[in-house]
């Protein structure tokens, strides 16, 4: 009886090792993946913003603009390397009680790495579009200090985001990555000749595009946890390069509300993580250790 509940110990000690070994690596990396039913809000907020309001063909400011993003996971579409997310934008200036634009997204990416895959229907605005980069809503886990490739909706191709530093969010040690597109002209638009500075009946103007934008990310579980965002749309007057008329100035920082819920979410995202990776490895090597210990003892 003692040769066999030796063997058994030593047995069980082994088996609990080689689980602490693995656990941090191959078996977490099986597990812990990016959700495929993911459903999340947030919201952002410009104040002193502009932009033009075509319903009235006028450019209206100061006012304040609310930007609501809205995430939901195609659960059905995605699969255990694949997930399919769905993202709608609605912005609202809650100065005039006015719909300002409403856009929406199909994105699918690696459940690990969140790197953009083509597949599923990926669209922008309802047009089927080949999307690349990492998924921006999400980094990797265990974010590194170096530049991600990040799709922009409007240029249509992915654009850099530079590590540039640490900075602390609610208490969440974050990297910061950095975008700046510079005034990079989109399309053309004909308007009137009035509203860019012309006296003829109409014109086709060209349409820039600039934007500056700051991702705080935890680079634990990659989750995006502070955005401030600023874009600029605007019409320059044919011939030139002078701004001529503001389709869009907004400065969109997350609302307290909404960073102190995905800031919740994180930690609870990290602590899985810290269970898994940390706590239980060493729980289990310890036991693993006694059982193999007293096992040998046994057994002599």
């Amino acid at each position: 009886m003692r040769r066999v509940i030796g063997l058994s110990l030593v047995g069980l000690g082994t088996f609990l090792i080689v689980i602490a070994v693995v656990l941090p690596t191959f078996v977490v990396g099986q597990i812990v993946k990016f959700p495929l039913n993911e459903y999340e809000t947030a919201t952002l907020v410009a104040h002193n913003a502009a932009y033009f309001d075509a319903s009235t063909l006028t450019e209206r400011s100061p006012v304040t603009l609310t930007a609501t993003y809205t995430i939901k996971g195609d659960g059905p579409a995605g699969n255990s390397s694949t997930a399919v997310w769905n993202e709608f934008s609605y912005v609202y200036d809650s100065t005039n009680h006015n719909q300002v634009a409403l856009q929406s997204r199909r994105i699918a990416f690696d459940r690990k790495t969140a790197q953009l895959v083509h597949c599923c229907g990926e669209a922008v605005n309802g047009k089927p579009t080949v999307q690349t980069g990492v998924l921006g809503y999400v980094f990797p886990m265990g974010t590194k200090k170096q530049t991600y490739d990040l799709y922009d909706i409007t240029l249509l191709k992915p654009e850099p985001f530079n590590y540039t530093g640490t900075t602390t969010v609610d208490g969440v040690h974050a990297y910061v990555f950095t975008n700046n597109v510079a005034p990079t002209q989109v399309t053309t638009l004909t308007v009137p000749g009035s509203l860019v500075n012309s006296t003829a009946a109409s014109v086709t103007a060209p349409e820039y595009y600039s934007n500056h934008t700051i991702y705080d990310v935890d680079p634990t579980t990659g989750a995006l946890i502070n955005v401030n965002e600023h874009e600029t749309l605007t019409l320059d007057s044919p011939g030139t390069t002078t701004p001529a008329l503001t389709l869009t100035n907004e400065d969109l920082i997350m609302t307290p509300a909404s960073v102190t819920k995905v800031v919740g979410l994180d930690n609870n995202g990290r602590n899985e993580l810290n269970l898994l990776q940390l706590i239980l490895p060493i729980v289990l090597g310890v036991v693993g250790v006694i059982a193999l210990v007293v096992g040998v003892i046994r057994l002599s």
